[in-house]
């Protein structure tokens, strides 16, 4: 290799190094600041729900999740997504090994082996229906009742659309076949 060329080389593989958190990463124009999510507690949104009404979206995570971490990095730092989930839901951030225990519609939700490696809190459990896969999503309603779960990581394309489906409350009045056919026309 030309001695140039490898020092442009050892120069880029020199800031790929530095920098890893920089690729693919979504920059705001100068002077813009980019809307977060703004990540709640489950408890704080059932409060929050029972005043004022609104969808919540509930992101299952594990700590050890590789795909949640891509999840938060790309998918929920996209300032659409971010400012829908604003605009429509509560979001709340729920980790299914957390051990501390959480009242839902008046049933106290715990972690049976809080000490224990990737025990998994009873209240991730219901709402996955038992099914244990992370990142997985559920929407609940205004009534805090389960709607939807979504399952595996979701680029910022395939998300939106089923964040707007339920938060402009489309799945009320049409299938979501019907719903990405009229999005088409």
């Amino acid at each position: 290799m030309p001695k140039s060329l490898f020092s442009l080389f050892a120069a880029a593989l020199t800031i790929l190094i530095i920098q890893p958190g920089a690729r693919g990463q979504h920059i705001p124009p100068a002077g813009k600041k980019s809307e977060t999510i703004r990540w709640i507690s489950f408890e704080e949104a059932m409060k929050l729900n029972k005043k004022k009404p609104r969808m919540v979206f509930v992101d299952i995570y594990t700590d050890w999740c590789g795909w949640c971490k891509k999840m938060d990095a790309e998918t929920f730092a996209d300032p659409a997504i971010a400012a829908y989930i604003n605009k429509r839901y509560y979001a709340v951030k729920f980790n299914a090994e957390q051990k501390e225990a959480v009242v839902f519609k008046e049933q106290e939700f715990i972690n049976p082996n809080p000490e224990k490696s990737r025990s998994t809190h009873k209240l991730a459990l219901a709402l996955l229906k038992n099914e244990k896969l992370y990142p997985s999503y559920v929407i609940l309603d205004k009534a805090s009742d389960w709607t939807f779960k979504l399952k595996g990581y979701l680029s910022a394309e395939d998300l939106l659309p089923v964040l707007k489906f339920y938060g402009d409350e489309h799945y009320k009045k049409m299938s979501w076949g019907e719903f990405v056919q009229s999005k088409q026309k």
